[in-house]
């Protein structure tokens, strides 16, 4: 009967060491657990982070100097996301006191509008606080040209032998599919609030009131354009810089005759020039890249993946785009 009975005066059952052990394993198994995970998300917070700041690159020159030359380079056609990465750059040049001149490199075939006048705007900017001189490679048309005018007044515009510039102008793409859509059957008809609203409609021809306004916008950029050349050329005045504005592209040697470049020569030499203005025998010249961020490269991948869509691209077609370009329009996407 007394088996029964609680023992007050038995000895208390203790857990063994070993798992006691066992414990603190997994406690600290927990604890690096927790601390990995924060560390996960901290960095893919940082890839999915869009990166503002350019990454600098030695191109050439001295890496021993302290004075650096930035090389900023516009082979792209002027467009996001390329702008926003550009004008990051000048920013990061104008602000660093060991970059004391700049060579714009450019071989672009130009862009948007908006986007050019961005970078010029930016440039000129830059070249009140550091010489900027222009070395122009391929193709510098149209939209390339306009920036080539951030350069600043005086500026010197060196084009290689070869070199494609000018393209003076501005167009809108636009595609009248009137007749096609008349002999398939379709005819537009959407729902809107005033006559102009349903302007640019690839279905329909265009009406003389829908020209008159589009006349306007679009001489509204060309001015532009002539005044940012006429501002930028010393040498040229208005009605010189009017009777070159036809949208022509010329060679560098037309370039060169009618006072759109100063000099033909590569980029050798234009760093040459520079380096003589700024008083420098030994440079670091300097270009900029920025990695992929795994936005990009996410958003990428899905692009890849997903089939065209003719609704979307004709309704992406029918978004008006004031360009100053040089060459056909039709694949063009600010997407």
């Amino acid at each position: 009967m007394n088996n029964s009975h609680f023992d007050e005066t038995a000895p208390a059952i203790v857990n063994p060491p070993r798992r006691r052990w066992v414990l603190w394993v997994l406690l600290l198994l927990l604890a690096g657990s927790v601390l990995l995970n924060l560390m996960l998300s901290a960095l893919c917070a940082t890839f999915l982070t869009d990166n503002d700041q350019p990454i600098e690159k030695f191109h050439s020159g001295d890496k021993l100097a302290t004075a650096k030359i930035a090389r900023l380079v516009t082979d792209f056609t002027i467009m996001p996301p390329h702008t926003n990465r550009f004008l990051e750059t000048i920013k990061h040049v104008a602000k660093t006191d060991a970059y004391k001149g700049a060579i714009l490199v450019i071989d672009s075939p130009g862009g948007l509008v908006s986007d050019s006048h961005e970078i010029y705007h930016e440039l000129l900017k830059l070249a009140e606080k550091k010489p900027i001189f222009v070395s122009m490679k391929g193709i510098a048309a149209s939209g390339g040209y306009y920036i080539a005018m951030g350069a600043g007044a005086g500026a010197p515009i060196y084009a290689q032998p070869t070199t494609w510039t000018g393209s003076i102008g501005v167009i809108m793409p636009r595609y009248d599919a009137s007749e096609l859509a008349k002999k398939v059957g379709i005819e537009p008809d959407s729902l809107v609030t005033g006559p102009l609203k349903e302007t640019l409609n690839p279905l329909k021809a265009m009406s003389p009131d829908e020209k008159k306004v589009w006349d306007v916008i679009l001489d509204d950029s060309f001015q532009r354009f002539l005044k940012v050349i006429d501002d930028s050329r010393e040498n040229l005045n208005m009605p010189q810089v009017q009777a070159l504005a036809t949208g022509q592209v010329y060679t560098a040697d037309q370039a060169l005759q009618n006072g759109l470049i100063d000099s033909i020569g590569y980029e050798e030499d234009v760093l040459e020039a520079l380096k003589s203005k700024l008083n420098l025998k030994s440079v670091q010249v300097i270009d900029f890249s920025y990695p992929k961020s795994l936005t990009e490269t996410l958003i990428g991948a899905s692009a890849k993946q997903q089939s065209p869509d003719p609704i979307s691209r004709l309704l992406d077609a029918s978004v008006p785009r004031a360009m100053y370009f040089f060459g056909w329009t039709g694949g063009l996407s600010n997407r």
